[in-house]
């Protein structure tokens, strides 16, 4: 029997959904297909898999169903009405390209709940006379990018560095964050949705010529200084660069700034912390030098230095250490370099220095590390102690001489130097001659007969430490803190140096 009319169109029309299904059963996007009459006729796996379902009667069999069985949200977290649902947009005769909506199983389905975010797309299969043949939904899966778009909305807000988003399409900003709104007390109101012509941050950029020409190609904008407009109508002084950026599928720059005020007032603190450095430096009346920390190469040296030393600035400066006509020999400014080595810095440490006019100096010398423009140097400070140095060995010849033809002096006189030397002892010496080592004996002697230590040097054949070291473990044993206090505490006991210790006399009557 052959067909009739209706019959022939229905089979077409089966014929070409038949058709249809098969070029899209293996597409990517969900793909759901709905007779006019409301029934869901047909779904790809893509769409069961994005409702997690497994057959097309688990989605529904009408829009009614759909609705009773998922719950669709905007971003907003605002449910959708019934007839605001894509499905029930499309039987209502509209087409969209785009619904961007949260899905989720209603409260009475809610087993296996696996939230996504799709984008729904809908249009109509027109048959030959234009009428709907079909309905098509079209599902796109936006969980993972609206995921990363979240993160990176977080991130955004949570970054304390000024920033500002503009779309290139239209130059127009999309987002700002709260740390620029902080910086320049404008409102979001205030920023989003104006344009780059209204607020431009690029008005009084130092290459905004360059800076223009890279936003309108949608290239890196390098670091650049710049003026910007605050709410209250001043203007602050920042850094700003710019990032070419997708937000949304579309091409954006993000603008990120830095305050330059607090990088202004540490510089100027830095610099006065500096100029008050110079000053000092110039000033000081004691001999100071400065140097670099690699090589000790000689950067400055003050007016002082110049006066006790005689040595113009430019006869020193850009020489190094071993260099400089001042030391009285290599040892001792190698042992100087030495104990800088070892910790960075040192005190007092005892030595001769020689003048521009080869005289020597009793000197003692410090040194300590420090930072000039972020590089590390040196600072020697050197104390001229020769006149110190020269009363005092004038008050121990002098003693030595009334020692010598005074030896009738009373026990109790010789105590009462030796007070006066060490105020506030009240307990008598319990450290005798005899607790001194043999070299310490010999060298005692030759400083109770006024040799100063590079004489003794020159008299024993040993080095300058070696001295020191001798005279230091006297000055600890005889509880002294001088030279004068040792010859003292040796005559008390009868010691010139000259002779053996002789016994002591009883005070005359």
């Amino acid at each position: 029997m052959p067909q009739t009319v209706p019959e022939q169109i229905a089979l077409q029309r089966q014929v070409n959904r038949r058709q249809l299904q098969m070029i899209i059963a293996g597409l990517g996007e969900g793909i759901i297909l709905v007779d006019p009459d409301g029934s869901m006729v047909w779904a790809n796996e893509s769409a069961l898999a994005l409702h997690n379902v497994s057959e097309l009667a688990q989605l529904g069999t009408s829009a009614a169903d759909y609705r009773r069985r998922f719950e669709l949200k905007y971003r907003n977290n605002h449910v959708l009405a019934d007839s605001q649902y894509p499905i029930d947009r499309l039987l209502a005769g509209e087409e969209f390209r785009e619904v961007v909506a949260e899905l989720g199983r209603t409260s009475s389905d809610a087993t296996e709940d696996r939230r996504r975010v799709l984008r729904f797309r809908g249009f109509a299969l027109p048959d030959a006379k234009g009428s709907p043949e079909s309905h098509v939904l079209v599902i796109e899966d936006l969980t993972q990018q609206t995921s990363a778009d979240e993160r990176f909305e977080r991130t955004f807000a949570a970054n304390p560095a000024p920033a500002i988003i503009c779309r290139l399409s239209d130059l127009r900003y999309v987002k700002v964050n709260p740390g620029f709104l902080a910086m320049t007390g404008f409102s979001k109101d205030d920023i989003v949705g104006r344009s780059a012509y209204e607020f431009d941050v690029l008005e009084n950029a130092e290459r905004k010529d360059a800076a223009l020409a890279s936003l309108r190609e949608g290239r890196t904008i390098p670091q650049m200084e710049s003026i910007l407009r605050l709410s209250d109508g001043k203007s602050k002084a920042v850094i700003v660069a710019g990032q070419p950026i997708e937000i949304w599928e579309d091409k954006c720059m993000l603008f990120t700034f830095m305050d330059m005020d607090p990088r202004r007032q540490m510089e100027d603190a830095l610099r006065q912390s500096e100029e008050r450095f110079a000053r000092t430096f110039r000033l000081t009346p004691i001999p100071t030098m400065l140097s670099t920390r690699e090589g000790l190469r000689i950067l400055d040296v003050n007016d002082a230095f110049q006066s006790v030393l005689g040595f113009e600035p430019e006869e020193v400066i850009g020489r190094t250490g071993g260099e400089l006509a001042i030391w009285a020999d290599n040892v001792s400014r190698r042992h100087l370099e030495k104990a800088f080595e070892a910790s960075g810095s040192f005190r007092n440490l005892e030595l001769p220095l020689r003048t521009k006019h080869d005289e020597l100096l009793d000197c003692l010398v410090s040194a300590e590390t420090v930072s000039i423009h972020g590089e590390e140097c040196v600072l020697t400070v050197v104390q001229d102690i020769t006149e110190r140095k020269r009363s005092e060995e004038e008050l121990i010849a002098a003693i030595e001489a009334v020692m010598r033809d005074a030896s009738w002096f009373s026990r109790t006189v010789i105590e009462k130097l030796a007070h006066l030397r060490r105020p506030g002892r009240t307990d008598k010496p319990t450290v005798s001659l005899a607790d001194l080592t043999p070299r310490e004996l010999e060298v005692l002697g030759l400083m109770c007969q006024g040799l100063s230590n590079i004489d003794i040097v020159k008299k024993l054949g040993v080095t300058q430490n070696t001295v020191r070291n001798h005279i230091a473990r006297i000055y600890m044993k005889a509880d002294v803190h001088d030279r004068a206090g040792a010859v003292v505490w040796a005559r008390e006991r009868g010691f010139t140096g000259n002779r053996k210790p002789e016994p002591k006399r009883h005070p005359r009557r």
